[in-house]
C-alpha cells in the first residue's frame, strides 16, 4: 500500500528536521536532486518547460492506471532536489488526491523563506504545473 501525500509529506518534513543549519539542508536538496533519475532527452521539450522557473526544468505527466505519474530534469542542482521532492509527494497518485493536498512540507521545512524570490516563484510554478496536469487528467478521466 501507497503511502498517503500526507504521510510523505510528514515523513520528508522530518526528514529535514534532523538539520538545525540550512547549508546542511541545502546539501540534503542537492543530494536528493543527485539521486533522481534522470530525465530521457525525448521528454526534455519546450512543450515540457515550466513558465516563470528562472533555471530551466522540464515536467513530464503521464497517467497510467488512474494515477499521474511525473518525471522531472532540472539544470540547476538545488532545483533539482526541488522539483524531487515534489516528485516523491505527488507522482503515482490520483488526480483527486493531487488536487485536494496543498504542499505544505514547503513550508514547514522552511523552504520558502531560505529560496530566493525568483526560486520561489519557480516553486510556485513547478506545483501549478503538476496540479494543472491532475486537472486536465481528472477531465479526461
Amino acid at each position: 500500500m501507497m503511502a498517503t501525500i500526507k504521510e510523505i509529506q510528514d515523513e520528508i518534513i522530518a526528514e529535514f528536521s534532523d538539520f538545525d543549519d540550512w547549508l546542511d539542508r541545502y546539501q540534503l536538496l542537492i543530494d536528493l536532486g543527485t539521486e533522481q533519475e534522470p530525465l530521457p532527452d525525448e521528454y526534455k521539450t519546450d512543450n515540457n518547460l515550466i513558465e516563470g522557473c528562472q533555471s530551466r526544468v522540464w515536467l513530464q505527466a503521464d497517467f497510467v492506471d488512474g494515477k499521474v505519474l511525473f518525471r522531472a530534469e532540472s539544470d540547476a542542482l538545488i532545483v533539482k532536489g526541488i522539483v524531487s521532492l515534489l516528485i516523491k509527494v505527488y507522482s503515482g497518485h490520483t488526480p483527486d488526491e493531487i488536487l485536494d493536498n496543498e504542499p505544505y512540507f514547503v513550508e514547514a521545512i522552511g523552504l520558502k523563506e531560505h529560496l530566493s524570490p525568483t526560486r520561489s516563484n519557480g516553486l510556485l510554478a513547478m506545483i501549478k504545473q503538476m496540479k494543472l496536469y491532475a486537472l486536465v487528467f481528472k477531465t479526461k478521466a
